[in-house]
């Protein structure tokens, strides 16, 4: 939670790019712990990506699910698409691609983290279970 899906043509991005990318990604969500974060790069063949019923070879489709958190108001989701769109744009406006993402928003109890119910956003319980989660290779944290 969040989990950002990023569907790129072949050779879009170089390692150190994916690598700049998703921290600025996640710097995006400096509430959250940062093992919340998941950034997946999806490369697609030129045959393979189309728009409009043509191939799309310099085309960024992004998918974000966030899970377990909301953007209640028209205000928040205003700021946080311009939030996403600044730190998107270095890696894909500035280097002449056309984009688009959007953001789908599934509900706290449809979520678990490794079979674990986390505690809800903001409380004593999850302040506590976040000191408690060590860092990991997987968690980074």
């Amino acid at each position: 939670m969040p989990l950002w899906k990023i569907y790129h043509p072949v050779g879009a991005f170089t390692a150190d790019e994916k690598q700049q990318l998703s921290e600025r990604i996640t710097a995006l969500y400096s509430r959250l712990p940062k093992f919340y974060v998941g950034v997946v790069f999806q490369e697609v063949a030129a045959d393979s990506f189309f728009v409009g019923g043509q191939p799309a070879t310099n085309f960024v489709r992004i998918w974000v699910d966030h899970i377990a958190r909301t953007l209640p108001t028209a205000e928040a989701r205003t700021w946080w698409i311009g939030q996403c769109d600044e730190a998107l744009a270095p890696f894909i406006r500035d280097k002449g691609f056309d984009w688009e993402f959007h953001i789908d928003e599934t509900s706290f109890e449809l979520w678990s983290i490794q079979g674990i119910r986390p505690p809800m956003a903001g409380t004593e319980d999850e302040k506590r279970w976040i000191a408690e989660n060590r860092p990991t290779p997987l968690t980074g944290r």
